[in-house]
């Protein structure tokens, strides 16, 4: 499904407006640039500003062929009469509000909706989005039983019947990928944050059982929210907060260490997770074109070994790594 072609991917969740408005002008421009640049590999989510981001990247992936699209279900939107200005973050959302439903029904009818946003003749990968997310709200009972009582079936039948090539897991925590690999099959795992230079929460437990099961990762969120690519600057921020200073004093030591080889700190967690071949793929976003033809010169850039070398030995890779 996903080949050396896709080790570098991009996220659209920022191009609909995550934390502040995006002219559309602007999120042409960075689709342009990740596909001139090679790019093909696009996720989006029906989430990402409540369908905001299937138009606006179902309108540019239309007329171009050789793509791989991503998109999540979970979540079933219909109209809102009376949409907030900003909702859940995005300020560019269409009016639309969202229920969690990971039923049989609930899924086929965001699988059709998406098609419908999109305006495509194909999803590639489906990822089961925010399922066991305490954040979210999504770490019940309840919504553990909707997925495996019939929203599974629903998954497997897509995957069947060619509706879909593969299917996984779109999260942002170890614990429920731990909980789910193996119980349903899938395919890959989309999994935010949690194989960093900060965060390699997901190599003791999942790593092994993911082998075991072939099921490779797509990895998101290798700034950790920005601290790794701004670096431990005042204000920097770490898994969505204010990043507490032991971890300002830990990045500081990681960027210390890749001073001492002549790297920038975001080319070395840009491709760090790109070290495993368990990673299918890097997933990257922003709102500017400038920044993403920086962040593929500093993923394609040509790392020393001693980097990775030296970091491993200060602590700051874990082991098999």
């Amino acid at each position: 499904m996903l080949n050396d072609t896709h080790r570098l991917s991009l996220g659209t969740a920022a191009l609909s407006g995550l934390y502040r408005p995006v002219a559309r002008v602007d999120a042409q421009q960075v689709l342009e640039t990740a596909w001139d640049r090679g790019i093909r590999y696009f996720d989006t989510a029906p989430h990402y500003g409540n369908g905001a981001s299937e138009g606006l990247l179902g309108d540019f992936l239309r007329e171009r062929s050789g793509w791989v699209l991503s998109t999540k279900v979970g979540r079933v939107l219909s109209p809102d009469a009376n949409p907030p200005p900003v909702v859940n973050g995005f300020h560019n959302a269409w009016p639309l509000k969202q229920r969690f439903d990971f039923t049989y029904d609930g899924i086929m009818r965001s699988v059709e909706d998406s098609f419908q946003r999109l305006g495509l003749n194909r999803i590639d990968i489906l990822y089961v989005h925010d399922i066991g997310d305490p954040e979210a709200g999504t770490d019940t009972p309840h919504h553990r039983a909707q997925l495996l009582d019939s929203g599974a079936r629903a998954l497997e039948m897509l995957k069947a019947e060619g509706t879909v090539k593969a299917i996984g897991l779109g999260v942002n925590t170890v614990e429920i990928c731990q909980e789910l690999v193996g119980v349903f099959d899938m395919d890959l795992i989309l999994l935010a944050g949690r194989y960093t230079l900060l965060d390699q929460s997901a190599r003791a437990h999942l790593f092994p059982k993911l082998r075991a099961h072939d099921i490779r990762l797509v990895i998101g969120g290798v700034f950790n929210s920005g601290i790794l690519a701004t670096g431990p600057v005042p204000g920097a921020h770490y898994n969505y907060a204010p990043a507490p200073e032991e971890i300002r004093a830990r990045v500081r030591e990681i960027e210390a260490i890749c001073a001492r080889h002549d790297t920038p700190l975001p080319a070395a967690a840009l491709q760090f997770p790109d070290q495993d071949p368990l990673i299918a793929s890097t997933l990257i976003g922003t709102t500017k074109a400038s920044s993403l033809s920086r962040n593929i010169a500093q993923f394609n850039a040509d790392l020393p070994k001693a980097l990775w070398e030296d970091l491993r030995a200060n602590g700051f890779i874990q082991a098999g790594n």
